[in-house]
């Protein structure tokens, strides 16, 4: 007697293919997703890449207020913080944009020549310049637009050498105030004023600081 023949189960190839055919694509999905978010810039910066931007030097420390019939000052006392950074290499920020006064033997800074004028967020304005260059202005976006530049403070001060100030998109008639920021290389700290700050770390990394010193160099001293 013949025995009659098994159809091979259509269940079990199906089942094949499922466990097969997935996996290629779900793996590119993923991959297409991470390149994807590792290039998105961060709000507000991601509308900023055209906006009018400034860059201020300041004055991080100033020097107590001296009577006119006072002899000159030839020094003063540094906070803690500054101190330690002129003694590491001030970041390896050049002298021409160091904040005066703050290496030995360097002359006090001197009263500004417009006593009235407005200080950008408390801080003394030694020098500004308008951002014209496409190519820092991207720079500048990118380093501030993604939290991989920033981590834990690890103090509290504020002494800022540099100021960023940036046109926000009007969300309305009128036009927002810019969005400025304080960045402290000093402190390794920023400071935000006029917007959300995105991210719930203000500390910069060691390579935001060579970010800042790259593009204050090519702002304020052409290269």
């Amino acid at each position: 007697m013949l025995e009659p023949r098994l159809r091979p189960s259509r269940h079990r190839r199906t089942g094949a293919r499922r466990a097969w055919t997935p996996a290629p694509f779900a793996a590119a999905a993923l991959s297409l997703v991470a390149m994807t978010g590792c290039s998105t810039l961060s709000p507000p910066f991601d509308k900023m890449k055209d906006s009018q931007m400034t860059i201020y030097r300041l004055q991080n420390v100033e020097p107590p207020p001296v009577a006119q019939t006072s002899p000159a000052v030839t020094g003063f006392q540094l906070p803690p913080q500054v101190q330690q950074w002129i003694q590491a290499g001030a970041s390896l920020l050049p002298q021409g944009l160091l904040p005066p006064g703050l290496l030995p033997g360097s002359a006090v800074p001197a009263a500004p020549v417009m006593p009235d004028a407005v200080p950008f967020h408390g801080f003394r304005i030694i020098e500004w310049q308008p951002v014209n260059d496409p190519g820092v202005k991207n720079d500048i976006v990118e380093t501030f637009g993604h939290s991989s530049n920033f981590q834990q403070a690890a103090t509290s001060c504020m002494f800022a050498e540099f100021g960023f100030s940036i046109a926000q998109a009007p969300a309305s008639p009128l036009s927002p105030p810019p969005a400025d920021i304080l960045v402290s290389l000093s402190c390794e700290q920023t400071q935000a004023f006029n917007f959300n700050w995105p991210y719930g770390q203000t500390g910069i990394t060691p390579d935001t600081t060579k970010k800042i010193v790259s593009i204050a160099q090519r702002v304020f001293q052409g290269h």
